[in-house]
């Protein structure tokens, strides 16, 4: 009995039998064409229409297609509250950035997104301004002077920041196994001339963790596990557009070729030594270095319209009939 390959809905279940490779991708699409949420629905189409021409395409082998299987099984082992290979996974793959570039498009003169990492926590102390986020005694001093504003100009009051980075070593706290306190982490909370300032010490360069599935499979395409020296911040508040960022350091050997594709220009930033005024005033050694930085954040409202624009945009060059719903877009069946 062939398959059965109508559409419509509300029509029977397709019959799956004698399916091929030339009809079990409609066959599919129809039987998940049952889902009632009309944003998932459209998700597995695209997912199962993408991932069978994937395998049409490079004829994978059975032998290929089990290597990856076991490969997202070993990186599901591996994991685990503190490490997620996953996050990693879609780092090295580049999907991290793009999914965080199509949700949170930025106006011109605006600070730019970068990746989350796998390394983020939720238990960073809420410190005041001046303190000093490290107990690392080998690292290079170095005190962030920062400002947060919206697109006017304007100062803003209050905005959560998340701010972290590795030790003097390249190593997040979460990844030594003697961690007992949160440290090179912190949250401030912008004053109200939406400045913001801390002590922390001199970022590092550091390899991603590849001793897992991921590492194997950077070796596997000559790509090397690097990040360039950076600080992590996340800002938080009602009414305005979640922005997860980092600062790069310039010159950094890892600058160009980021293992996880976060470096933007705009975010290259250069510290400087610190002049004695300026150590005197923040109350840091002489040998410190300094590096100051506005931030300009955008309005949710802001973020929701240029993202509608970009997606109908996007949608009517690849030619296909959807409307956004939610600000996500589904099948236009009117």
């Amino acid at each position: 009995m062939a398959a059965d390959e109508g559409s419509g809905s509300g029509s029977a279940p397709p019959s799956l039998q004698d399916l091929t490779i030339d009809n079990i991708t409609p066959n599919t699409i129809k039987i998940n064409s049952q889902c009632k949420n009309q944003r998932l629905k459209y998700v597995m189409e695209r997912l199962v229409t993408h991932i069978h021409d994937f395998a049409r395409e490079t004829r994978i082998s059975t032998e290929e297609w089990m290597a990856g299987l076991n490969f997202l099984v070993q990186a599901g082992q591996i994991s685990s509250d503190v490490r997620h290979e996953f996050i990693l996974l879609s780092d090295v793959l580049g999907l991290s950035l793009l999914v965080d570039d199509i949700n949170h498009p930025k106006p011109a003169n605006t600070t730019e997104g970068s990746v989350l990492g796998p390394f983020h926590t939720h238990d960073a102390p809420t410190l005041e301004n001046g303190a000093n986020m490290s107990s690392d005694p080998q690292g290079e001093p170095m005190v962030c002077i920062c400002n947060v504003k919206d697109t006017n100009g304007k100062p803003i009051e209050g905005i959560k920041i998340d701010i972290w980075e590795t030790d003097s070593t390249g190593h997040y706290d979460v990844q030594h196994s003697d961690r007992n306190e949160p440290t090179e982490r912190c949250v401030m909370l912008s004053d109200a001339n939406g400045d913001f300032w801390f002590k922390c010490i001199l970022p590092v360069s550091y390899p991603i963790p590849h001793d897992g599935p991921i590492g194997k499979l950077l070796e596997k395409l000559g790509r090397h596990p690097w990040r360039p020296a950076h600080l992590h911040f996340m800002f938080e508040k009602e009414g305005y557009d979640h922005l997860i960022t980092a600062l790069y350091m310039r010159g950094d050997p890892y600058e160009a070729s980021d293992a996880v594709f976060g470096v933007k220009k705009s975010l290259i930033v250069e510290p400087q030594r610190i002049d004695a005024a300026t150590a005197k005033k923040y109350g840091v050694p002489e040998n410190s270095w300094v590096l100051k930085h506005d931030f300009v954040l955008t309005t949710d409202q802001e973020t929701a319209d240029l993202r509608d624009k970009l997606a109908t945009e996007a949608l009517a060059k690849l030619g296909l009939n959807l409307k956004l719903v939610d600000h996500l877009p589904v099948p236009d069946l009117d």
